[in-house]
């Protein structure tokens, strides 16, 4: 039974990549969840498997050296997957240094503690051990509208502080496969979608403000394109690089689905007039006249685009949900989790860790 570390587990990807595992694998796997539980972290993401045997759940912070390290003598670990990291550019911009505590001094803390795991006498390392560190095409940068794409080898342009400690992270990675021959793979993705994703992100805010009639923000003129990929497609991604990717290779992730931003936005509205039945009254909310520009935000990439042309030859994956069906499946998911959001909007769902394990 391979023992699988997972940091920022109850986050919007680590929680749905740890589903996507456990119906993978289901018994066959164990699983260590360690998150902090920042805003962005939801242990209702995960309450369907928290009574799982082979699931553990630890509130830790990976900065907290001690705790890790003792996650680590408490466990043989065989992978690691590490999510946690502050991710919102708006927030980034507001408060850098909790970006480059987390993402950069983070990222150190869970490598030195899987290295002197994982490190045998003569330098080599344990058979059969991964580490893969998830991070974010916005690492290389803007591209000009409509031409080219982002590849392994394309530069390291980071224009937001979570940019740049995503790519400070990713470099410590490099340094440490370079340097003492570490097991790791370090994966670039394209912007997620789909359940559990917390709405301060562009597709769960604008759905649940059109369902309540309230304005729908658009930075600038609203023609800044992203890469949009379903996040069970990017879980089968993570899962298929750590079984089959080649150690020390960085592989990108996108979803072949460009859009603009007011481009998703009135996907969504025209998806959410046709998803809705006749008798909702948050069916007469639904109107193009809820969309506000707003003043850019600082520092704004135009356009992100992913050549997930190396994952795919080496790995033999690509992208299976399209746009069109993914945000229907996520819109679905919202109207059948209505609870869900109230709890995350409304605060309530800080209290979800008190009540489960009676501390604050």
């Amino acid at each position: 039974m391979k023992t699988y570390l997972v940091t920022g587990g109850a986050g919007f990807i680590g929680s749905n990549f740890i589903h996507y595992m456990f119906r993978k694998y289901g018994d066959t796997i164990r699983i260590i969840n360690v998150d902090c539980l920042t805003y962005a972290g939801n242990l209702e993401n995960l309450r369907e498997i928290e009574d799982k045997p082979n699931y553990i759940f630890k509130k830790v912070d990976i900065c907290d050296e001690d705790a890790i390290t003792r996650i680590f003598g408490e466990n043989e670990i065989d992978r690691i997957v590490h999510f946690a990291a502050e991710s919102h550019v708006d927030r980034s911009i507001r408060n850098p240094n909790v970006f480059m505590k987390t993402n950069v001094i983070g990222t150190l803390t869970m490598l030195n503690a899987a290295k002197n795991q994982w490190e045998l006498p003569d330098g080599s390392y344990k058979p059969d051990k991964r580490f893969l560190h998830v991070s974010t095409d916005e690492v290389y940068g803007s591209l000009p509208d409509g031409d080219g794409y982002f590849y392994e080898t394309s530069p390291i342009d980071p224009h937001s502080p979570y940019a740049a400690s995503k790519a400070s992270s990713d470099f410590i990675v490099k340094a440490y496969v370079d340097t003492f021959g570490f097991p790791a793979f370090i994966t670039n993705c394209s912007n997620n979608y789909g359940p559990y994703q917390f709405p301060e992100k562009l597709i769960p805010l604008i759905i649940n403000n059109a369902l309540h009639g309230k304005q729908l923000p658009v930075y600038g003129d609203g023609k800044n394109v992203r890469d949009w990929l379903y996040v069970d497609d990017h879980a089968k991604a993570i899962d298929m690089v750590l079984e089959k990717g080649r150690l020390g290779e960085r592989y990108n992730i996108g979803g072949h689905n460009e859009k603009q931003n007011i481009e998703i936005i009135h996907i969504i509205l025209d998806t959410l007039r046709e998803m809705l039945p006749d008798g909702d009254p948050r069916k007469q909310n639904i109107s193009d006249n809820l969309i506000s520009y707003v003043e850019d935000r600082k520092g704004h990439d135009r356009r992100y685009a992913i050549a997930p042309d190396k994952i795919k030859a080496e790995i033999g994956w690509e992208p299976e949900i399209m746009f069109e069906e993914g945000i229907k499946k996520t819109i679905a998911w919202f109207f059948e989790h209505e609870d869900w959001m109230k709890n995350v909007t409304s605060g309530d769902y800080a209290k979800y860790y008190q009540d489960m394990y009676g501390v604050k």
